[in-house]
């Protein structure tokens, strides 16, 4: 399938200037009902959420602008950023397109053995995972290879390569990891511990459902301390890591950041062909790809699929992955995020009838992205019959205590966003009537959020709150929409 099938393109349209203030329809007989609608000023005081909230509602095929507030204001658009990153990528890459990571060979293959070195190159797969390497490892088996007389290695600069998304977030969060054009598990090592006799076991490994390899280039220390929980320290071709003993427990796991990619894709690669009784030896990064011969490849999945669930389940390292894959396709030349997503904004700001989009990532993990209400319902209008609609997710409408409320008579499709004191919902509404509605709404406290120290990142205090009332804003916002422009 085209690229163009899954990025419908459209003439620009005359969008109509939208209102400065919530329109009020004229209540015709029988609509009168529409007057306990509550307005939306008493929607976010009741609520009592700070900071501020810019939103705009349109309707999807005719482009009239419904109701704003704050619309021309750019705010944090969080993990909506990703459905511009997924048509950025649908429109340069196409629906099919999948990515492939490959074992070379240079020197030829000599009874079963590699007469120069192997080496493991990325191709900016995404969702490569554990399972994926062994299957690598079990196909250079197939090929005939037994043995390496060389050296192994590792490319993984087809995309550029760095340490972390976001070198603003605390060093222990999952979602903020390294990224390169090689990547393993989403570039998370499984942290496991358990207590036994006054002392812990620890273990850091690559697992999946199906395999537990251990990892050597990660490294786990306990410390007899309270505070930091964890440090991360960089030393050489290893990732260190320490964690606070008081605040381990009994035992329990969670998911850490690979800074090293590479080496960990590596690493576990080894061990994978060891299996198959090919020993490789220690991986060393190349940052240049080396002459050889294809002796094993293996393929993603097809990009629609990719995005499905990058959206469903707002994978950063997914986002930053593809959006730069899109900016290679393109043949823009970048060094980093921020040069990838410039190019980025300057497509949205031509393809998407978008204004002033400003995003330093693809993913909306950066501080400094910002989208304005009125651009994003602007792009979600242009793209309503493109392929972004059938993947968003389907927004859950909650009762007064939270409970999703199945039978709901309007119907939403959405990305969330959600950082620290920044809650976002871009998405496409359709009332009980029918009537499909595109909207945007970006609440953020950033003074809240500009207070927050790097440590606390994780779990600020307040801030699970905070994140509560606004989600509730959002669903009245919805509901009173679905009432007031759904006839």
């Amino acid at each position: 399938m085209a690229a163009t099938a899954a990025f419908v393109a459209y003439a620009p349209r005359a969008f109509a200037a939208p209102p400065t203030a919530s329109l009020r329809p004229v209540l015709r007989g029988g609509e009168f009902y529409k007057r306990a609608v509550r307005d939306v000023d008493a929607i976010i005081a009741d609520e009592k959420l700070s900071g501020q909230v810019a939103f705009a509602v349109a309707h999807a095929e005719s482009g009239l602008w419904l109701e704003t507030k704050q619309a021309s204001v750019g705010t944090p658009p969080a993990s909506v950023t990703k459905a511009i990153t997924a048509l950025y990528a649908l429109d340069a890459l196409g629906p099919e397109h999948r990515f492939e990571t490959k074992v070379y060979a240079t020197g030829g293959v000599v009874n079963g053995e590699v007469q120069g070195d192997l080496i493991l190159a990325g191709g900016g797969d995404p969702t490569l995972d554990t399972d994926g390497l062994a299957a690598l490892a079990a196909a250079l088996k197939e090929a005939g290879v037994r043995a390496v007389k060389g050296k192994f290695l590792v490319y993984e600069a087809s995309l550029p390569v760095l340490r972390a998304i976001d070198p603003a977030q605390p060093d222990h969060v999952g979602y903020n990891p390294g990224v390169s054009g090689l990547a393993l598990n989403f570039n998370r090592v499984h942290f496991e511990w358990k207590r036994a006799g006054g002392k812990y076991a620890v273990t850091m490994d690559a697992r999946t459902t199906r395999y537990r390899p251990d990892v050597a280039m990660a490294r786990m220390a306990v410390r007899d301390r309270s505070a930091p929980v964890y440090t991360f320290e960089n030393r050489g071709d290893v990732d260190s890591w320490t964690v606070a003993r008081e605040a381990l427990g009994n035992g329990g796991s969670r998911w850490l950041p690979v800074r090293k990619p590479g080496l960990y894709a590596g690493d576990v690669f080894a061990t994978m062909a060891g299996s198959h009784g090919i020993r490789l030896g220690v991986p060393k990064i190349v940052e240049a790809m080396p002459e050889g011969v294809v002796m094993a490849s293996h393929s993603s999945g097809p990009l629609l699929e990719i995005l499905r669930d990058m959206l469903r389940f707002s994978n950063n390292l997914t986002a930053e992955m593809v959006g730069m894959a899109a900016t290679q396709k393109r043949g823009f030349a970048f060094e980093d995020l921020v040069g990838s997503a410039a190019a980025m904004n300057r497509w949205a700001m031509g393809a998407l009838d978008m204004e002033a989009a400003g995003l330093v990532d693809h993913s909306g993990l950066g501080d400094d992205s910002t989208v304005t209400a009125m651009d994003m319902t602007k792009a979600l209008i242009k793209v309503r019959n493109s392929a972004l609609r059938p993947i968003l997710k389907p927004f859950t409408m909650r009762d007064d205590k939270g409970r999703p409320m199945k039978d709901h008579p309007i119907e939403v499709y959405a990305k969330t966003g959600t950082l620290n004191f920044v809650s976002t919902l871009a998405g496409y509404l359709t009332a009980q009537d029918g009537t499909v509605m595109a909207f945007a709404i970006f609440a953020s406290d950033q003074e809240r959020r500009a207070a927050i120290k790097r440590e606390d990142r994780e779990a600020p205090s307040g801030g699970r709150t905070w994140n509560r009332r606004a989600k509730r804003v959002q669903q009245a916002l919805i509901e009173r929409w679905g009432v007031m422009y759904g006839t």
